[in-house]
């Protein structure tokens, strides 16, 4: 830390260490991650379909459950044992209420009415089976809701193998038997490119990501141990902002349909559909999350 600046870090942890601030700094760093403010945005334009029971494959800490509280009956968290105890979500209050070996889901054949898997599909190496069996657990004419990063950064390593198009996507569902109702985009070029600058500048310039785990962020990633450099914040946080209001302006007036953060895909189960293949509409409305919006 350069002479001079202890202070200010000083005076950071402890505005941190305060419930009100650190939730106004949740509140803005959550608008400042682009990528996870888009994702949720999707989420939100789609938990209306959940019904009845839940099942949240791959759910870490559960930081989706308050979007689909009000829509289902019942919310159950499946995680994968080994891995979810390498992650920082661990050793949070809130957690899976089963764990299992990453192969077989221990629920009965058609046990659930909404089957949700919120960007975990990168992690398994082989996904087709985890579709297939999130498939498995699935009510005939329940919804499975399904989000993959297309581009994002190296994280959860080793365990991070695949990024995925809504094609891609698409084919996965077809070959377990799920009919693909809706697709919703996340972000554009312009968010894609400040997600990046932004996480470059949070995590390796200015080293926050202790400070975002110790608000509740990146509980999917292992524990912090880099030192964190507070005293580059009252630089770093303007620039991060800036970047974040620029690529959402950018977004909307010059959208790329070529480019995404990562695709939600909503499908239900109807075994007759299998091979049956659909061709994706390429671009979405100008503004719009929406790449297919056929219910």
């Amino acid at each position: 830390m350069p002479t001079g600046q202890p202070n200010v870090a000083r005076l950071l942890r402890l505005a941190l260490a305060q419930r009100g601030v650190r939730r106004i700094a949740r509140t803005l760093s959550d608008w400042i991650d682009l990528q996870w403010s888009l994702l949720v945005s999707a989420i939100e334009r789609v938990a209306p379909e959940a019904r009845g029971r839940l099942l949240d494959v791959g759910c870490g800490d559960k930081p989706y459950e308050h979007l689909f509280r009000p829509f289902v009956r019942e919310y159950v968290g499946v995680e994968h044992e080994a891995t979810f105890r390498q992650t920082s979500a661990q050793s949070r209050t809130k957690g899976p209420d089963v764990v299992y070996d990453g192969t077989t889901l221990p629920f009965e054949n058609e046990s659930f009415d909404t089957v949700m898997s919120i960007q975990v599909l990168e992690h398994t190496p082989e996904p087709g089976h985890l579709v297939a069996e999130m498939a498995r657990v699935l009510k005939r004419e329940g919804v499975l809701i399904l989000a993959a990063p297309f581009s994002f950064r190296l994280h959860e390593e080793p365990h991070d193998y695949f990024r995925y198009t809504p094609h891609g996507l698409g084919v996965l569902c077809d070959q377990a038997g799920l009919r693909i109702d809706r697709i919703e985009r996340v972000g554009h070029l312009w968010s894609l490119l400040g997600h990046k600058m932004n996480s470059f500048l949070g995590l390796e310039v200015a080293r926050m990501g202790g400070v975002a785990q110790s608000m509740g962020k990146l509980g999917h990633e292992s524990a912090a141990s880099q030192k964190n450099r507070f005293w580059l914040l009252p630089l770093v946080a303007p620039a991060m902002l800036g970047i974040a209001a620029g690529a959402r302006v950018l977004d909307r007036a010059l959208p790329d349909a070529q480019e995404a953060l990562g695709f939600l895909v909503v499908a239900r189960r109807v075994d007759s559909v299998r091979g049956e293949r659909r061709t994706l509409p390429a671009s979405p409305p100008p503004g719009s999350g929406a790449v297919s919006g056929d219910r």
